[in-house]
């Protein structure tokens, strides 16, 4: 039986992430076609890497339907030209599908049946609206086991005010603000751009290449945040600047056994130290990561003061705040999405989990002082994921803040 190996984050890219819908850039392009960018893009970076090598390939997506459909991690390893002997499967979790991805994928390297694996995910949300086409089971709504709205994401951010009080509006819109000011920072000082891979883009007016994300609202103001419209209840807390956009894109990875790495010459820029996955009431899906933390602190012997730095997926504002409140942790806590999140950039559910850790493996590259980092996010119908990572150029006799 196999010795249980190390897993390490080998390296991670993304598309730009589009607006959905009609006017985003995205609009004429395939699902499928944006994650095999992503998963060329990724190969040439890594070019030292064998195909052959590769042992799966997982690709989540939420709506697994037309160009989603189809077993997704197969038809994307065939189309980026991996071998047939490459297998592939889709996976689904909704907006942790890409988490998911990676945390399942890098068991079976933990457990010694893969070497290398690419873990990744796509959404399409202007071609694949979240929901559409699904059937719930009647039994949820007439034995009360779920809300008749607990599938709306909105109204679920909106009961995170209700339920705690202390979750203002103005903090919700401080946080969305500071968001938008972060992304538009890091772009400046060049910190996203290096995991981008540019995708050519297809319209009326003829082609282009997308080379940043669509979303970014850099100049939000706290004035013009108070004056947006409150979409999922009359005089609610919820907007559209305080909540991820509906979003297109995709990410892909690369994992490896510490051993794979090490033989193949391929950089390790994080290392898998534990995962936890946990479910909560779906009427309040945004406190999940609360609860998957811990479980994933518990797995791996630490608390939360030994996280250096967090990733959190901003789904909504309100989400990311509760988690903060829980812990202890201040709103602008300089550990905390250190290049802002998903409001300014978007969220493109199935392929967010990644996202969040080619940002988190980036900034290990810049702080050798923080030893362990953390991404976590809430998923739909009450649930949350969470993965914490080592940093392996830590300075060992550092404190790891």
């Amino acid at each position: 039986m196999a010795e249980r190996a190390d897993v390490v984050f080998v390296d991670g890219v993304r598309t730009p992430f589009g607006r959905a819908g009609e006017k985003g850039m995205y609009w004429n392009t395939r699902a499928d076609d944006l994650v095999v960018k992503a998963i060329v893009g990724l190969l040439e970076r890594n070019s030292g890497l064998p195909k052959d090598r590769i042992d799966e390939v997982a690709i989540a997506a939420t709506t697994q339907q037309g160009d989603q459909g189809l077993t997704l991690g197969r038809t994307a390893a065939l189309l980026a030209g991996l071998p047939t002997t490459v297998p592939g499967y889709a996976i689904e979790r909704m907006c942790a599908g890409a988490m998911t991805a990676v945390t399942t994928s890098g068991s079976g390297i933990a457990f010694g049946q893969y070497d290398v694996v690419i873990a990744g995910g796509v959404e399409h949300m202007g071609r694949h609206p979240m929901g559409e086409g699904v059937d719930p089971n009647p039994r949820f709504l007439s034995e009360k086991l779920v809300a008749a709205d607990a599938l709306n994401m909105g109204n679920t951010a909106e009961r995170l005010h209700d339920r705690f009080p202390s979750l203002t509006k103005e903090r919700a819109d401080r946080f969305g603000m500071l968001s938008q000011q972060k992304v538009a920072a890091a772009y400046a000082s060049g910190d996203i751009q290096p995991d981008l891979i540019p995708v050519s883009l297809r319209s009326e007016a003829g082609w282009g290449l997308a080379t940043e994300d669509e979303g970014m609202r850099p100049n939000t103001t706290m004035e013009g945040l108070a004056s947006l419209k409150t979409p999922f209840r009359p005089h609610g807390r919820v907007t559209a600047g305080n909540a991820s956009p509906l979003t297109d894109g995709a990410t892909a990875s690369i994992l490896a056994s510490s051993t794979a790495a090490k033989e193949l010459g391929l950089q390790t820029k994080m290392r898998m130290v534990s995962f936890g996955f946990a479910g909560v009431e779906p009427e309040v899906m945004g406190i999940g990561p609360i609860p998957s933390t811990e479980r994933a602190l518990r797995n791996a012997g630490l608390s939360i003061e030994d996280i250096g730095l967090f990733e959190l997926n901003e789904a909504f504002a309100v989400q990311v705040l509760s988690f903060l409140d829980h812990f202890g942790i201040a709103d602008e806590d300089p550990r905390v999405n250190k290049w802002g999140g998903a409001i300014a950039i978007g969220h493109p559910l199935a392929a967010s989990g990644v996202r969040l850790m080619i940002q988190l493996a980036r900034q290990f590259e810049q702080h050798p002082e923080v030893r362990y980092g953390l991404t976590a996010m809430c998923v739909g119908l009450g649930q949350g994921g969470s993965v914490i990572w080592e940093n392996p150029h830590h300075k060992k006799y550092g404190k790891g803040r």
